[in-house]
């Protein structure tokens, strides 16, 4: 489908868009916090980056600093990165690897990669408040709900966790029609060929809106438009369920000068060949799809105004073990996050102002950001400065 034969857009009057306070106020992200980033199926890691039994990264998952573990049974948990003695954090370091044991550099007590307790100082002296022996289980680390998805991990704090199905593998079946779809670029089997972190003096919210959008894509991604030359009639792929965006007719491959990448993923089919798929799955992941590797972006809001974002880009195991060059297929997108992440941090400090204090206007293009802002409101509730 081309952009001329695209559905025509529907409803063309402005609508306004949350105000400014929702990108800026202390209050509001607190309450986002709670009822978005601690309530909902969170991204962590990539599930290779912890490939072998004692490797560990902390993720800070709203409030909440969480532990992710490789155990000596080789699965993957995670844990609240907590001391169950005095509440010392546990780990300090983002990352690293321990031989058998995380171990609380305040009062030595130490747990198993399984998360319960397996010594501390005095323990056989040790009694809880019925006098009885301490319960290794009982006095363990605070286990976080974990599922694996796409080669990464996802964590869930909420007492009782959402469908995983509906919520996640539900956007992804929203955006493409179909969930299976993505199961043929085969995700999890890929290997992080480059990643690279952004710190974005932005609110978690400009990124997500702006990712959605293409209005703005003309204006400053002339490299992504001349290989997605729909994108400069400023419809981005994702108004559409199941479009995507079709290379212009001289691009080879979805690469910084358009020229031919890698061979096409082993499961991707013709239909979806020399296209590009967008997709949002809330909170805070984009996926993007091409016919020869995946962009994979992973946010970790920190405050009002400043969003950490990770960006894999994914590759068959035999370009990475190659060492074959990636730089092209890497250089286009990363040009566009830094476009997209320059734009956000120019809006930031506009959101404080009284010129956006009752907020701006969607245009026809913008209208699906509508829906995402009704979603946000209805999840966090009233919380206003």
């Amino acid at each position: 489908m081309t952009a001329a034969e695209l559905p025509p857009l529907t409803a063309p009057a402005l609508i306004p868009t949350l105000g400014g306070e929702y990108y800026c106020s202390e209050e509001i992200f607190a309450a986002e916090q709670e009822h978005v980033f601690e309530s909902m199926w969170f991204c962590a890691v990539r599930t290779s980056d912890l490939a072998e039994p004692g490797q560990f990264k902390k993720v800070q998952v709203g409030r909440e600093s969480v532990l992710i573990v490789r155990g000596r049974d080789k699965g993957l948990r995670a844990f609240l990165n907590i001391c169950r003695h005095r509440g010392a954090m546990l780990c300090t370091e983002s990352e690293g690897q321990v031989r058998r044991n995380l171990q609380c550099p305040y009062h030595a007590w130490t747990y198993g990669l399984d998360g319960k307790l397996v010594a501390a100082p005095n323990m056989s002296t040790l009694k809880d408040e019925t006098g009885a022996d301490i319960d290794r289980v009982r006095y363990g680390l605070v286990p976080v709900a974990l599922r694996e998805w796409l080669g990464y991990a996802w964590v869930c704090l909420a007492d009782q966790q959402p469908s995983f199905e509906e919520e996640v593998i539900g956007a992804v079946t929203q955006r493409l029609g179909d969930a299976a779809v993505i199961d043929r670029y085969e995700i999890d089997g890929l290997q992080v060929g480059r990643r690279v972190v952004y710190d974005v003096a932005a609110n978690w919210k400009l990124i997500v809106e702006n990712f959605m959008e293409c209005y703005h894509c003309a204006t400053i991604h002339p490299e992504l438009t001349e290989v997605l030359p729909e994108f400069a009639d400023g419809l981005a792929a994702q108004y559409f369920v199941g479009h995507g965006a079709e290379f212009g007719s001289e691009i080879a491959g979805f690469t910084v000068d358009g020229r031919a990448g890698f061979d096409r993923l082993p499961g991707v089919g013709a239909d979806q060949d020399r296209r590009y798929y967008a997709i949002t799955v809330r909170p805070t992941v984009f996926v993007n799809l091409v016919p020869d590797h995946i962009i994979f972006h992973r946010m970790f809001p920190l405050g009002p105004d400043r969003t950490v974002v990770e960006c894999d880009w994914l590759y068959t195991s035999d370009v990475v073990a190659q060492g074959r060059d990636v730089s092209r297929s890497v250089e286009l997108f990363h040009r566009v996050n830094q476009q997209d992440f320059d734009a956000c941090e120019r809006t930031q400090p506009a959101m404080s102002s009284r010129a956006y204090r009752n907020g701006g206007v969607l245009v026809p293009a913008e209208h699906h950001i509508a829906e995402f802002h009704e979603w946000l409101l209805g999840r966090i509730g009233n919380a206003r400065s």
